[in-house]
């Protein structure tokens, strides 16, 4: 019998990773989507016939319940919220009823009619936010510094309430900063990677950033969506920190992207301090020994070929005139 996964967020970065994961692995693939006529399916398209869309929304806990009793699935994946980290300042209360109370309501309604399903909830690398240590494991302390990473922190922990309250399958994955060409534009890799892009077909001359120091733990999201799995073939459900342990800065990002384009940065790069954060985290590096002890996994794309990856993408889909 084939397996059958629910995922949230199916039509994010990370969702269409992971139903492509899952389908290789001859799963049977339900997405789920808050509101299908206005969601953007670049990242799935080429998904369409082989995945099954539902409507339902984590603000709801009866469209939930509805859609496990009707896919009975084996495996639960929680990757939707509210998760740009700027977004979360202007909309704290919204963030906290997706990102937090959202994680809640699933996991009521896993308990209520899917209660043998597996659960995977997606924590962050934000959680830590004004870091206790230096690298961050699965025993540091939480210190979030964004009402997002607040958010992140609950459905963490409520993850663990309903691990130990009712026995249910359930874990979270600390995941560091993961990209790639699917990363929405408002983040900064692909803010960097698609500016840079632009400047080298003419279509800008310059690319405003805030914190060039800012450090950050930053792998590639196809690697990372292989740990999600590994999580839910273990024998006992567990976290577990998901990173390279390797820290860049937002300038080594720069540099590395405008030279894989022929650039110089300096020329191009302007300091604004509207892009700064209310509230920085300046520096996040992720101790995942435990995932390669225990899961077996690690990662196998570098930085310096993320980077590669991203503009090249970038380049190509400007030069085709797709609009993302």
């Amino acid at each position: 019998m084939r397996k059958r996964a629910v995922i949230t967020g199916i039509a994010g970065q990370d969702g269409s990773h992971l139903a492509e994961w899952l389908l290789e692995q001859g799963y049977e693939v339900h997405g789920v989507l808050r509101r299908p006529l206005n969601t953007r399916f670049w990242r799935i398209e080429h998904l369409r016939d082989r995945i099954t869309l539902h409507q339902a929304d984590l603000l709801d806990l009866a469209s939930l319940i509805h859609l496990l009793r009707e896919v009975q699935p084996h495996e639960i994946y929680n990757l939707a919220a509210q998760s740009f980290v700027p977004a979360s300042f202007a909309a704290p209360v919204l963030t906290g009823e997706v990102t937090a109370l959202g994680v809640a309501r699933l996991l009521e309604a896993t308990r209520l009619v899917a209660p043998e399903a597996r659960f995977y909830q997606a924590s962050s690398s934000e959680m830590f936010g004004k870091v206790r240590e230096v690298p961050q494991n699965e025993r540091t302390p939480f210190h979030p510094r964004s009402p997002y990473g607040v958010a992140k922190v609950y459905g963490h922990f409520i993850t663990v309430n309903y691990r130990e309250s009712y026995g249910l399958f359930a874990c979270s994955g600390i995941l560091f900063n993961h990209e790639g060409p699917r990363r929405g534009l408002e983040f900064v890799t692909r803010k960097v990677s698609d500016g840079v892009a632009r400047i080298k077909l003419g279509l800008a001359d310059e690319l405003r950033l805030g914190n060039l120091e800012a450090q950050r733990d930053w792998g590639y999201a196809p690697d990372y969506v292989r740990a999600m799995w590994r999580m839910l073939q273990q024998d006992e459900p567990s976290d577990y920190v998901v990173a390279t342990g390797v820290c860049h800065s937002v300038r080594e990002l720069v540099e590395t992207a405008f030279s894989v384009a022929g650039l110089d940065w300096r020329r191009h790069v302007r300091v604004d301090p509207a892009f700064y954060r209310p509230a920085e985290v300046d520096l996040l590096q992720g101790d995942a020994s435990r995932a390669r002890q225990e899961l077996g996994w690690r990662p196998e794309t570098s930085f310096e070929r993320m980077v590669e990856i991203m503009v090249e993408a970038d380049l190509e889909r400007l030069r085709r005139g797709d609009v993302v």
